[in-house]
């Protein structure tokens, strides 16, 4: 069975390959680029700002003196695997943590682990 396709059908076609093509690196997730994966450094006895569970990451920013950092997290599901809830911590506790920071020098980073104020270590 011969299948024929008029010339409306192949530019529709080719349109949405195009389109999605276009599209794909739009939809890609972020690199670890904007963090320096060669540094980890580390914040004792900082204060929780916010603890936001959410997609596609979950972000902490805790506070040292009057220095606001935001930690960008993994996504809830793999933060799940490493033993973290959505209350592992919340405002005003007490913990340390470990992060990569970000390259440009601001007050952030990428989240490696943090010690509840229990000694309870999350990845």
């Amino acid at each position: 069975m011969e299948i024929r396709m008029n010339a409306n059908w192949k530019f529709l076609m080719a349109l949405s390959l195009g389109i999605a093509a276009i599209s794909a690196p739009v939809m890609a997730h972020h690199s670890f680029a904007m963090f320096d994966a060669n540094k980890v450094v580390e914040l004792k006895d900082v204060t929780v700002v916010e603890f936001r569970w959410a997609n596609p990451h979950a972000f902490l920013i805790v506070k040292s003196g009057e220095q606001r950092y935001a930690l960008e997290c993994y996504s809830p599901s793999a933060m799940t695997s490493l033993g973290w809830k959505f209350n592992s911590v919340k405002a005003g506790d007490r913990i340390s943590v470990t992060m990569h920071p970000l390259r440009n020098g601001k007050p952030g980073g990428a989240l490696k682990a943090a010690t509840l104020a229990n000694g309870q270590t999350l990845g």
